[in-house]
């Protein structure tokens, strides 16, 4: 028979090992695979290693948490607003220091403007505090700012590829019909 004192000293840590290779464990940022993984918003490869982004969300469909990633922190908050795990208290976010390149609480984070960010929200996180620097409520105010100059550009943007596309198709036609003397 098995001494109490063997499952005890060798099944226990075999057991305990075991435990740990479950998984990510639900909490903290996974690895980026930087120039490979795409922003879960705008499909755009991550590659901007002090201007990344992560939620950690809970599905009601699925047993384990999901983590999603970004190219920005804007892209981060837009996408998660509005959806039902946005006031998850278990939803967590990450953002990489703009100095260090580390993974930061998001929510705790200071951010800064002025930044050359991949979408141009324009946001570096950091952990230290700084004159000027904005909480992750004001960010939020800042991006959603920032998203309504792009649409606003964006807008008259694609006006205009409208109207030259409208010139282009014209300019075909022309090309396209006999001219005045044409002997056709």
């Amino acid at each position: 028979m098995w001494s109490r004192s063997y499952l005890l000293t060798c099944m226990l840590p075999a057991l305990m090992l075991l435990a740990g290779c479950t998984g990510d464990g639900d909490s903290g940022p996974l690895d980026t695979k930087w120039d490979r993984d795409s922003c879960e918003r705008c499909r755009m490869v991550l590659s901007d290693r002090y201007h990344g982004a992560q939620v950690r969300y809970f599905p009601a469909d699925k047993k384990r948490s999901v983590v999603a990633h970004f190219d920005d922190i804007g892209c981060a908050v837009l996408w998660l607003s509005g959806t039902p795990w946005e006031q998850d208290p278990r939803t967590r976010i990450w953002v990489t220091d703009r100095n260090t390149g580390a993974w930061i609480d998001a929510v705790r984070a200071t951010y800064l403007a002025g930044d050359h960010t991949p979408m141009e929200y324009g946001l570096g996180a950091q952990e230290e505090p700084s004159p000027g620097g904005f909480d992750f409520t004001e960010a939020k105010r800042h991006i959603q700012a920032a998203e309504q100059r792009h649409r606003h550009h964006t807008a008259h943007l694609l006006q205009r590829f409208r109207e030259q596309a409208a010139v282009r198709e014209g300019m075909k036609t022309e090309r396209n019909q006999p001219g005045e003397g044409s002997e056709r």
